[in-house]
């Protein structure tokens, strides 16, 4: 359920931000147009947001501004902590991860950036077919995060990882259950939701999802 890294998420928390503005060299491109990803997202959510991982707050500020109710859930107290120093207490944000959270009475719009590859793909689609019975016709899964259109895509960028000297991206990418866009199509289709994918960079695709 994605526990396991929850110790690398909570060393992570000091430099994450760092991270993502672009100060790490072997993580640029998977953070390129870190800002326009999480605009993009904010601008597909609707109504009562349900959002997970929600690390140090970025698209949780994003959200809240654009006056959206939010329902933060986020398993790393130190990733809490960070997110509550910048959000107060403008929104409730929760122990718990994709599978185990406490349920709102009402999910307009489910969003996640850079979270969901801590799931297998056995888990992911647990985690889908939960969402689907939390949301009624024309609620939304939005998630952006790095995913491939093969498995031999996959591959590919952890040996163009490894020819670039990028070894702890390169052992990142074997690690961490990165999946295809063939695979949450089907899934989500088989769950009573329409999908499509946009790419915003060369690691990460915007995965939006409606139900019918």
């Amino acid at each position: 359920m994605g526990r396991e890294f929850l110790d690398l998420f909570e060393e992570w928390s000091k430099s994450y931000d760092d991270t993502v503005g672009g100060h790490d060299i072997e993580y640029q491109e998977v953070f390129k147009h870190y800002d326009k990803i999480l605009d993009s997202v904010t601008k597909r959510a609707h109504g009562h947001v349900l959002e997970f991982g929600v690390g140090t707050g970025n698209l949780t500020e994003r959200l809240l501004k654009e006056g959206l109710k939010v329902t933060g859930i986020e398993p790393s107290p130190a990733m809490r902590e960070i997110a509550v120093g910048k959000l107060g207490n403008v929104t409730h944000i929760a122990d718990g991860d994709f599978m185990d959270f406490p349920e709102p009475e009402q999910v307009d719009t489910i969003v996640s950036t850079y979270a969901f590859h801590h799931l297998t793909d056995e888990e992911k689609e647990k985690a889908i077919a939960s969402y689907g019975k939390l949301q009624n016709t024309g609620g939304k899964i939005v998630f952006a995060d790095t995913m491939y259109q093969s498995k031999e895509a996959h591959e590919q960028a952890i040996s163009e990882a490894t020819q670039a000297g990028f070894h702890n991206l390169a052992k990142d990418l074997q690690t961490e259950y990165y999946t295809t866009i063939p695979f949450l199509e089907k899934v989500l289709e088989a769950h009573g939701y329409t999908v499509n994918f946009e790419r915003c960079n060369q690691f990460v695709w915007i995965m939006e999802a409606e139900k019918l």
